[in-house]
This record gives C-alpha cells, sequence and structure tokens, in this order.
C-alpha cells in the first residue's frame, strides 16, 4: 500500500503505532487528505473506525538532546464514542510530573504528560480545544523536558479546519 502524504514515511510508522495497531491492521490506514500542513487519516483498530488528523511543528525552540519528530494528532474513536481528543508526542522525554500548555490565541489548555506524551487535562474540553484550532493561526506548545530544559514548539494551524472536517464526514 502506498501511503503518500506531506507528513511522509515517518509519519505513517508513528500513526501505525498510534492507533496501537500491528502490521495486520496497518493496511487499513486509508489518507482523507493533505490540508496546507496537515494531513487526514481513518484506519480501523479492530473495534471501529478511528479518524484523526495530524501536524507537525514548524519550529522547536531549543531542540532537546534526543530529539526525535513531534506530532499532534486530534482523533475521533468511533467505538469509544470520542471526538476531538488531543494528543501531542513531543519528540523527547517530559520531566517527570510536569504539566505543559497548548495555547492558541488568548486561549490556554493546561496537558498533563507522560514520558513523551501529552494530552488535554480535561478531556471533556476537547470539543473547545479542536474549536480553537480551527479557529486559531498559530498552537504553541510549552513544556519542560526531562533535562529541565523549557522546550516551546511552535505549530501552523493552516489546513486545520479542512482536516477536522475530512475526520468528522469520515467518522
Amino acid at each position: 500500500m502506498a501511503i503518500k502524504s506531506k507528513l511522509g514515511l515517518w509519519s505513517f510508522v508513528l500513526l501505525t503505532g498510534f492507533i496501537g495497531a500491528g502490521a495486520s491492521y496497518a493496511q487499513s490506514v486509508q489518507v482523507l487528505g493533505d490540508f496546507r500542513d496537515w494531513s487526514a487519516f481513518t484506519a480501523n483498530d479492530g473495534s471501529g473506525p478511528i479518524c484523526f488528523a495530524m501536524s507537525k511543528p514548524r519550529e522547536v525552540t531549543p531542540t532537546p538532546d534526543g530529539y526525535t519528530q513531534a506530532y499532534i494528532y486530534l482523533t475521533h474513536r468511533v467505538s469509544e464514542g470520542g471526538r476531538s481528543e488531543f494528543n501531542l508526542i513531543a519528540g523527547f522525554e517530559f520531566a517527570a510530573d510536569s504539566t505543559a500548555l497548548a495555547k492558541v490565541g488568548s486561549n490556554v489548555f493546561d496537558l498533563f504528560t507522560n514520558g513523551d506524551a501529552a494530552w488535554l487535562e480535561d478531556p471533556s474540553i476537547g470539543s473547545a480545544f479542536a474549536r480553537s484550532l480551527r479557529a486559531g493561526s498559530t498552537l504553541i506548545i510549552e513544556g519542560t523536558s526531562a533535562l529541565g530544559v523549557k522546550v516551546v514548539q511552535t505549530y501552523s494551524l493552516s489546513g486545520a479546519t479542512a482536516a477536522s472536517r475530512a475526520i468528522d464526514r469520515a467518522c
């Protein structure tokens, strides 16, 4: 299966792991489209369809030691009734017991961290967070690395609305 996306093969490997799929489910991943700085996908994890939009940062400052590519995801999980779940794979390990912030314009959202990942502290605000992404132009993530360095990731929201609509239609 050929996956052609602006986010490339590395994102395919990550998204396959992200959805918890083994090789048997990798064939079910389909690209819904590329939308400027975002891409949208649908997959089936065995319990039902999952649709997600994802993007990678335009800038990471400073680049932490051991940094790998970061990604953000906005996910709909049909079988669980989950919509607009936000997840960050930071590309570095967060400091233990730390939190992070997601900023879109004047809106600030608290994130909890674990290892190299972060999620909304209050998952019930996922829809409000998704609305902010669609209305904004830039998402800033601020977190502290395991070495105590404050890291700022900047994501473009150009294409977030179209990618969000694509996953809404698919799921």
